[in-house]
């Protein structure tokens, strides 16, 4: 299907019917699923004022659906349902925390669009908190949008094993060989927190100093092996992931983007990524991981840091 949305359909889909019964012609007119004015708290934003913090987002839905096939005989199985469209918004909120109402609104128009009586989406986003008036973004999808974006997330999906190593494994001159000899393809590696970092009483600032110490010390490991990179975002976890590349979690965006992240040790965000990305295992290097019974850990010692 084609995108042929003009400026006029744009403004028409959150018109009164009144409107878009004078101002569209009969032909191509379909039948439309409209959610109005819903009001949701959200943390969103790219600006550091706007991290720990909710601010009223309106969400406006239309949705032009395919007539049914069939009588309804009154059965609201038969019929693309309004809690699809607040489904689709609160499942793009829970998914991750996210700076731009762009992605938020591209999320939930491919949602909606994998229902297979939508025909097209209209998705309206508005941040009812910001200034003198609402700040918002329009956007229009067909189903081949949603099918495009469906295809690249699957091609996208890898199974890493993830190994995650202490501090005294970190600095063991065997490590390159271990990783070197190990028969897993992708590698993310995720470290320990440093056991020398600046201490604060404020829990806040202290998490964002161990998620920095963190990412201190990958940088520090990527300068002494070799064809392993630091990855921070999803693009570039995604990227070395797909083409086989080593790589060292830098855990910091991701954490502080994610809708629930966890708020203990570094091995819980360990085990937490390795759920998040549907790793096969956990080679814990060190043992040093906290016990967990969602996925398969298997505990190593190498040979220099054993002596």
């Amino acid at each position: 299907m084609t995108n042929k949305t003009t400026p006029k359909d744009t403004t028409s889909a959150f018109a009164h019917p009144e409107f878009r019964a004078a101002s569209m012609p009969l032909e191509g007119v379909h039948d439309r699923l409209s959610l109005r004015d819903h009001v949701v708290d959200v943390e969103i934003g790219a600006f550091q004022a706007e991290r720990d913090m909710t601010q009223r987002v309106s969400f406006d839905v239309v949705v032009e659906v395919a007539a049914p096939e069939a009588d309804l005989e009154d059965d609201v199985d038969r019929i693309l349902s309004y809690d699809r469209l607040t489904w689709a918004i609160e499942a793009e909120l829970a998914a991750q925390r996210l700076n731009l109402l762009e992605t938020l609104a591209e999320g939930i128009a491919d949602r909606i669009l994998l229902e297979p009586q939508a025909l097209r989406v209209f998705v309206r986003i508005q941040k009812l908190d910001k200034g003198n008036g609402k700040l918002g973004v329009e956007v229009v999808r067909v189903p081949s949008d949603a099918k495009q974006a469906a295809n690249q997330k699957n091609s996208n999906k890898t199974n890493p094993t993830v190994v995650f190593i202490n501090e005294q494994a970190r600095k063991d001159a065997g490590l390159q060989g271990f990783l070197t000899d190990l028969k897993a393809n992708p590698l993310v590696l995720a470290l320990d927190r440093p056991e020398s970092r600046p201490a604060t009483d404020d829990m806040a600032a202290q998490r964002q100093i161990d998620l920095l110490a963190i990412e201190q010390s990958a940088w520090q490991l990527v300068a002494t092996l070799e064809a392993v990179s630091v990855a921070a975002t999803r693009t570039e976890l995604d990227w070395a992931m797909k083409t086989g590349q080593t790589c060292i979690w830098a855990p910091a965006k991701l954490v502080n983007d994610a809708v629930e992240a966890p708020e203990g040790s570094a091995g819980e965000l360990a085990i937490w990524f390795a759920q998040e990305w549907g790793a096969d295992k956990i080679i814990d290097v060190g043992g040093t991981l906290p016990e967990t019974d969602t996925i398969e850990v298997q505990t190593v010692t190498l040979a220099h840091s054993a002596s």
